[in-house]
């Protein structure tokens, strides 16, 4: 057993031909170059790529596969250059006639053949199946079904945000309102929760916590991730830890702190002033945009829940005043990779490459204990230097 780095939702923004596939994520993130990212600078082991579906990425991993450059694993997944593995997938839209508005789910395929035999049913079912998170013109289970056939995982997507979420929009009390709840792999927190936060849930006890980046641009994989002892780097073992099966399992889940989050706390939907009373204070508007803490409050079920790894809060270094793309250059050629600096390497010789307040500020975010000032209503949470 060895742990692993894991980030499992990563969206790819250009095919190699420079077709879009999700539209709003940068050009830079093609297959090839999110494969590369993985390991540096982010050191992370294992990827979930989730816009594997679109014909020209399968096309992609045919010829990394040709090249030798990736490698077919018996146990599922693919390996990059023996050095990260990626599990394709794929995230869908939802919005079935049990929905009370759009969700967004995540599967994941153990090979080749499986994410083919998806993307042509796939395609069927969407307008446009070159393009990621299209909304499927089908029911959420008759989905949950198809995945689960093909031997993929099913996680539903950042589960509490306001737009496009099973409780953010999905549904009124209940996962069972839209999915069947034996057909679920774990459940995405997303960036503006966390798992105390989401524990408060009764029904959410028997699943698997994941924290996943959901990466638009190279330089946001891994702001939110995991680390997995595994039996091996690989889709079957990645399966068993999520149901926690022969030693596999997730050692701890290091996210943002829910404050900085987009999310956090309910916000006027027009100037983002957060929400005192019934008029905001600021602009007048009446209408908002419910934040997360809200919504959890709302469907609290519970006061504590089950013993699980432990959630850390730790801030990526690019949210940090004052470590710009020169500075983080710099850390990255003393100590390798952003894993490295975050988890390992001592205070001393970080004070060696950088300024002390500056080291120091990097200790505080692998330990969780930066002043922050809470996100909402689309804009994320800060750092506060001034506290």
């Amino acid at each position: 057993m060895n742990n692993y780095f894991v980030d499992l939702h990563i969206h790819i923004g250009r095919t190699k031909t420079g077709k879009p596939v999700k539209i709003t994520a940068s050009k830079s993130l093609t297959l090839t170059n999110i494969l590369k990212a993985a390991k540096f600078p982010k050191g992370l082991d294992i990827i979930g790529v989730i816009d594997c579906h679109s014909p020209e990425v399968i096309a992609e991993i045919e010829d990394l596969l040709f090249s030798g450059d990736l490698r077919e694993l018996e146990e599922g997944g693919f390996r990059f250059q023996e050095t990260v593995t990626l599990i394709p997938g794929v995230e869908i839209e939802v919005n079935d006639e049990n929905c009370k508005g759009p969700i967004h789910v995540l599967g994941y395929f153990p090979t080749l053949d499986a994410i083919k035999k998806f993307s042509m049913w796939y395609q069927t079912k969407v307008k446009n199946v070159q393009l990621s998170t299209q909304r499927i013109h089908e029911n959420a289970q008759t989905l949950q079904k198809m995945i689960k056939s093909l031997g993929g995982l099913f996680i539903p997507a950042h589960v509490f945000t306001p737009f496009k979420s099973l409780y953010g929009k999905g549904v009124e009390k209940s996962l069972t309102e839209i999915l069947d709840p034996d057909l679920i792999d774990g459940i995405e927190l997303g960036l503006s929760s966390n798992t105390e936060m989401a524990d408060h849930i009764h029904e959410l006890h028997r699943y698997t916590f994941v924290s996943n980046s959901d990466a638009h641009s190279l330089g946001k994989i891994a702001r939110e991730y995991q680390v997995m002892k595994l039996e091996s780097p690989t889709f079957s073992a990645l399966q068993k830890s999520l149901h926690s099966v022969d030693g596999n399992e997730i050692v701890a889940n290091y996210g943002l702190n829910p404050y900085l989050g987009k999310y956090y706390q309910t916000t006027c939907a027009k100037c983002f002033e957060p929400k005192t009373g019934e008029i905001c204070p600021q602009c007048g508007s009446t209408q908002f945009t419910k934040g997360v803490s809200e919504r959890i409050k709302e469907l609290s079920t519970m006061e504590t829940g089950p013993n699980r790894p432990a959630y850390i809060h730790q801030v990526p270094l690019d949210f940090l005043p004052g470590l710009g793309p020169k500075t983080l250059h710099k850390l990255l050629d003393y100590f390798g990779t952003e894993m490295n600096i975050l988890h390992n390497v001592p205070l001393e010789e970080l004070s060696r490459v950088v300024k002390p307040e500056l080291a120091d500020m990097i200790m505080h975010a692998r330990l969780g204990t930066l002043p922050l000032t809470a996100g909402g209503g689309g804009q994320y949470g800060k750092v506060d230097n001034t506290k």
